[in-house]
């Protein structure tokens, strides 16, 4: 419903303060894919599970002083469409997004 409603690629999953993951689209889509030992999804079993059994746990972030040429850098290589931003004690600061970064070129050419 998140990603509907927001059209974000991405989310942060928190535990607290702390951030332990990262639920994107993809993380999402993922459950529904077919594989040769699942031809047809079991959706009773899809529907009971929880972010914490489908997010990425271990996900590239960034800090607030991070370069924009870095950013732009690991979303080429990581082929990611946003990237967190973690503060130094590792809270969420925000979330850089490709139009993030597209704007932020468009205003310094």
């Amino acid at each position: 419903r998140m990603f509907e409603e927001d059209d974000f690629n991405c989310y942060p999953v928190r535990e607290g303060d702390d951030i332990i993951g990262v639920m994107s689209k993809f993380d999402f889509l993922k459950c529904f894919a077919f594989n040769p030992g699942r031809m047809v999804p079991a959706y009773d079993e899809l529907l009971s599970r929880t972010v914490g059994d489908v997010m990425t746990p271990e996900f590239i972030y960034v800090d607030p002083t991070t370069k924009l040429t870095r950013v732009l850098h690991l979303m080429v290589d990581h082929r990611m469409k946003s990237i967190p931003v973690l503060d130094s004690g590792q809270r969420l600061a925000g979330i850089i997004a490709r139009e993030d970064v597209m704007r932020a070129l468009t205003a310094r050419a």
